[in-house]
């Protein structure tokens, strides 16, 4: 097996050994369960380091390709199946049997706008003649500019954000890549990252948003990109304010390799957030590309997100579609440009953000008055600490609520259980709910009143 490995080996770096490997195993060549040489007989065979076999070897078990099992060695695993392999998919195990599912981090369906007459203002419009034409509205493009928290050289439209976050992925990481993520962050974002073959490098959060010691001491890791919620992010609710942007960005110019770092802003809330859109993009517009949803505002069934940022990378991602969907669909970019335009739909945005930010309140308050500091900035997601997750589950469950466990989340543990609560979807009963919830986190944190959300240090 080491003539096998060292002979399907020409690039030497530990990106080269570990393509080549996951090759081997795609093909079956490496068949599932057989076990691979050590570290340093690869190593001695290839004339190379260890460190970079055993860089390699990361890698390849970050792609779910080959599993370490202490001392009986490394070895070759068996395709799972994807669904049950994502952490995404382990947020909601069993919302059908639950009669109150606290786990989606769906919008509130009664928040949304009307469609319909929308749909009856665009009519039969004759909005596509030719398959090569801009993917974008050209009035809607003229919108989006004008909503964006800085100028970009390009933007297109694709199916959503997590659509947006596959194709810019795509087009910017490869095998072995590093990639800085929040911690807590997106379980979909790991999951891209992981099928990659990337590695997720933690950064850690303060209510500010990323601090920048952690960003400093990350880029030390020579990542190819930072991977960031700029408002009401996904679980905790911190929004970056325009002092920590600014912050981040000189970090990122002073840091010898900040430089060469892709900066991706997933806005994933936006018109719900209450904050302002702030943006690394002000400061290093040639290194941001912005991703703009329009699934929690205008509704997710439109399938619309915006992204938009240096012309090279939003160009590759817009001409690599033409090879699949092509663009979005026209009907539903007219659809939105009518909702983005539309008074009524503008006021009844604002109400939808005053009524999220009603609940998060109310909820919050009651939350505290039992002990529990479980502050939510912003959005629709409420990041609760427990004293053991699982316990915290159960609780809930035995009186109909589902929440999301936590440690999907987390890149790296933060020192404490915690589960995400989709607040947004509560309408009433906040004082019943805060007990259930301060029940199942348990008694310390009622008594103490001391623990509160905390976006932990993650111990780098």
């Amino acid at each position: 097996m080491l003539q096998l490995i060292a002979s399907a080996i020409d690039d030497r770096t530990a990106r080269g050994v570990a393509a080549a490997v996951s090759r081997l195993v795609r093909t079956g060549e490496l068949p599932a369960g057989a076990r691979l040489p050590t570290v340093r007989s690869v190593a001695r065979e290839l004339g190379i380091s260890p460190t970079t076999v055993s860089e390699a070897w990361r890698s390849l078990a970050s792609a779910g390709a080959i599993q370490t099992r202490g001392r009986s060695g490394t070895f070759v695993l068996p395709p799972n199946p994807l669904r049950q392999h994502l952490r995404y998919a382990r947020l909601t195990a069993s919302p059908a049997t639950l009669p109150h599912d606290l786990s989606t981090g769906v919008p509130d369906h009664d928040l949304l706008p009307h469609l319909a007459p929308a749909l009856r203002r665009i009519g039969d419009t004759r909005l596509t003649t030719s398959y090569l034409e801009e993917p974008v509205l050209p009035r809607l493009e003229a919108v989006l500019r004008d909503r964006w928290p800085y100028p970009p050289e390009r933007l297109t439209v694709v199916d959503g954000a997590l659509d947006a976050l596959d194709r810019i992925v795509g087009a910017l990481v490869r095998l072995g890549d590093r990639v800085l993520v929040e911690n807590p962050g997106f379980p979909p974002v790991l999951d891209l990252l992981e099928a990659v073959g990337a590695v997720p490098v933690p950064v850690s959060l303060d209510p500010y948003g990323i601090e920048p010691a952690s960003l400093s001491a990350a880029l030390d890791r020579a990542p190819v990109a930072l991977v960031l919620q700029p408002r009401a992010q996904n679980p905790t609710g911190v929004s970056m304010t325009t002092g920590r942007a600014v912050e981040l960005a000189a970090t990122m110019r002073a840091h010898p390799l900040g430089r060469s770092v892709a900066v991706v802003e997933d806005d994933h809330a936006g018109d719900i957030a209450c904050t302002p859109p702030v943006s690394l993009g002000e400061s290093l517009p040639e290194q941001v590309v912005r991703i703009h949803s329009f699934s929690k505002s205008h509704g997710p069934d439109l399938r619309l997100a915006a992204i938009g940022g240096p012309a090279a990378l939003v160009s590759s991602v817009a001409d690599r579609r033409l090879l699949g969907p092509g663009w979005s669909s026209r009907v539903l970019q007219a659809v939105l440009l009518d909702l983005l335009t539309d008074p009524t739909t503008v006021r009844s945005l604002a109400d939808a953000r005053h009524e999220y930010a009603r609940r998060r309140t109310l909820l919050c308050a009651a939350l505290a008055a039992r002990g529990v500091l479980a502050p939510t900035p912003d959005g629709i997601n409420l990041w609760l600490p427990v004293r053991d997750q699982q316990r915290a589950i159960l609780s809930l469950a035995a009186h109909g609520i589902a929440v999301a466990p936590g440690t999907p989340f987390e890149v790296r543990p933060l020192g404490g259980d915690h589960v995400r609560v989709t607040v947004g979807l509560v309408r009433d009963g906040f004082e019943d709910l805060a007990e259930l919830l301060a029940e199942a986190a348990d008694g310390p944190n009622r008594a103490s009143g001391r623990r509160s959300h905390s976006l932990r240090r993650d111990g780098r």
